[in-house]
């Protein structure tokens, strides 16, 4: 037992010296070599035109739509993907006069085209009106989906 007792009494010296030995390291010195380093002038990126942009998006838009369940031309010309403003329904109606016969009766099924060219801004203004648009709010607002150039003349941002 006194056997047992000196040897757990020297364990706990040698860690508890071990334990307390600071080890001192000296730094170590790296040396770096100086090489020259060429830097090739990267192209600068090319300037994005956000006109030419826009109309490439405005051109990949549906020109037509089928009718579903529930729909009205109101509905669906307040579509983000196809003006994004209700009061722009008479465009649809006039370029599909051929299968409406009356703008308040559409049925599930039908195909209509959705004019995306062949407009001006004074008619943009008549559709509205006729649709109800108030007066002073005749243009359309800024985040409908008009032609680019409608756009520009307008004054809006890209």
């Amino acid at each position: 037992m006194k056997k047992l007792i000196l040897l757990a009494i020297s364990l706990c010296l040698v860690f508890a010296w071990g334990c307390s030995k600071k080890v001192q390291t000296e730094p170590e010195v790296v040396v770096v070599e100086e090489k020259e380093v060429i830097v090739e002038e990267q192209a600068p990126a090319p300037v994005v035109d956000p006109m030419a942009v826009y109309k490439a998006e405005y051109d990949a838009l549906p020109v037509t739509h089928t009718v579903t369940k529930g729909e009205c031309l109101w509905w669906i010309s307040e579509y983000k993907h196809i003006y994004n403003d209700p009061f722009m329904w008479p465009l649809i109606y006039k370029a599909n006069r051929d299968k409406i016969n009356n703008p308040d009766l559409i049925y599930p099924g039908q195909q209509f085209d959705v004019p995306r060219y062949g407009f001006d801004l004074e008619e943009v203004k008549g559709s509205r009106k006729e649709a109800g648009a108030p007066w002073k709010a005749l243009e359309p607002g800024q985040d409908a989906i008009i032609p680019a150039e409608m756009r520009a003349a307008l004054g809006y941002s890209f």
